[in-house]
């Protein structure tokens, strides 16, 4: 792909790593997950070398998840605080959706609906990463109460944030030109003006 030297950075090397890090491992946990979530979704642990290795794989991923997720949560955390622009935009995310982007709040690097998808990830992340210690009795032993309250919280955020993703990856794949960004790090200077123009200016001092 031919990229114009006028393109502005988006994402540096290290943070689109530490994306697809967390991103593959999410699509290997998900899979697991979904396989010891439903009899129907058990074919998948042959995936993994079968239920065995799925079931002892399936935290080692998590902690692994976890850990460059929290890389990235420290990464970003600064660049999603909400302002009153982005609570505007979130007000009228109907007229985006409807085509008609133009006359929306400036905004900066991330859209209000980028900061509420992130602190939704974060706030999920948490819970799946509490709750899954709290199941791992192979190294840890709690009572079984707290297991089957655990087990549910898992399930649940594992549900949610299965939803969130697929929310994200269809608004990067709807949004042209956005999933480039994770590719090459780079966006146009027109996508960067038409979508976050705050983030433009900022970046290109106009």
């Amino acid at each position: 792909m031919i990229r114009d030297p006028k393109d502005l950075q988006r994402y540096t090397a290290s943070e689109r790593a530490n994306h697809w890090l967390v991103g593959i491992c999410f699509i290997l946990l998900a899979l697991s997950g979904l396989a010891f979530f439903h009899p129907a979704f058990y074919p998948l642990v042959q995936l993994f070398g079968g239920g065995t290795w799925a079931r002892v794989l399936h935290p080692f991923i998590g902690v692994l998840m976890a850990a460059a997720f929290v890389v990235m949560f420290f990464r970003f955390r600064a660049l999603n605080v909400m302002t009153d622009a982005d609570r505007e935009w979130l007000s009228r995310v109907r007229e985006m959706v409807d085509g008609n982007d133009h006359n929306m709040p400036e905004q900066g690097k991330y859209n209000g609906g980028q900061k509420m998808l992130f602190w939704l990830l974060a706030l999920c992340m948490l819970v799946l990463m509490v709750s899954g210690l709290f199941m791992w009795r192979a190294q840890f032993s709690f009572p079984v109460d707290l297991v089957r309250l655990a087990s549910l919280a898992h399930a649940v955020a594992g549900v949610v944030i299965i939803a969130l993703i697929i929310v994200h990856i269809y608004a990067a794949i709807w949004t042209k030109g956005t999933v480039r960004a994770m590719w090459y790090g780079t966006v146009t200077r027109a996508w960067a003006k038409q979508h976050h123009r705050a983030w433009y200016r900022q970046m290109t001092g106009k």
